[in-house]
């Protein structure tokens, strides 16, 4: 992918309005730090399913919580955007920011995202501070996503049917240094939410719970 960007610059007369409540005050009455939990992985690979089950350990214990699906997004904030290389830098930039406005509440926000490409996921690192972005990479090989095919698109994919799918006609790349490998592929869901939630809680994002390990002890 190119590494040309095109920057979003805010117009001179638009200034910053300071919070009267501060996210450290939101974080306080919360009990738990906001960040962004970024899964990705290629299509079929269980992102969203491990997201919402994440969520649904999260929230059971008191966390402020919210996913932002993929699918769910284009259907209203990036409903404008096809899947070229540009749009899909697009739709990862407006989730970035939008990540960003649930952190600064205090929610614990997970996105499930192909994001295919690097740059575009370090961008939304950078706009974070350091522990605030937890990047979780569902791996699963492409033949194991291909069987699942929950919603038919790699047979569509397949016959030309739809243009630049990640996996087969776009690359995906695999993250090089992610904050959690998870493997999607063979592993339980049970497995896989109790890895994630154990660097939550590791990370001191929220310490209302014992981590996954500890409570099996």
């Amino acid at each position: 992918m190119s590494s040309d960007k095109t920057k979003v610059i805010a117009s001179k007369d638009v200034v910053w309005h300071a919070a009267t409540v501060t996210r450290h005050q939101r974080e306080v009455q919360q009990g738990h730090r906001g960040a962004v939990i970024w899964f990705t992985g290629l299509s079929g690979s269980g992102k969203s399913t491990l997201a919402h089950a994440v969520e649904k350990y999260l929230h059971d214990h008191g966390c402020r919580t919210f996913v932002l699906d993929g699918d769910n997004v284009r259907h209203g904030l990036c409903g404008d955007l096809g899947f070229s290389d540009l749009d899909r830098q697009e739709n990862i930039r407006r989730i970035g920011e939008v990540s960003k406005l649930f952190m600064e509440a205090g929610i614990i926000v997970q996105t499930a995202f192909i994001s295919p490409f690097r740059d575009d996921r370090d961008q939304v690192r950078n706009m974070l501070g350091e522990n605030e972005f937890v990047e979780v990479y569902c791996n699963a090989q492409l033949d194991v996503c291909e069987n699942r095919d929950v919603k038919g698109l790699y047979k569509k994919a397949r016959k030309g049917e739809i243009a630049d799918f990640t996996g087969i006609s776009s690359p995906y790349e695999v993250p090089a240094n992610p904050e959690v490998v998870v493997d999607t592929g063979s592993s339980s869901l049970d497995k896989c939410v109790s890895q994630i939630v154990a660097e939550i809680h590791g990370r001191g994002i929220c310490e209302q719970f014992a981590s996954p390990e500890k409570q099996s002890e």
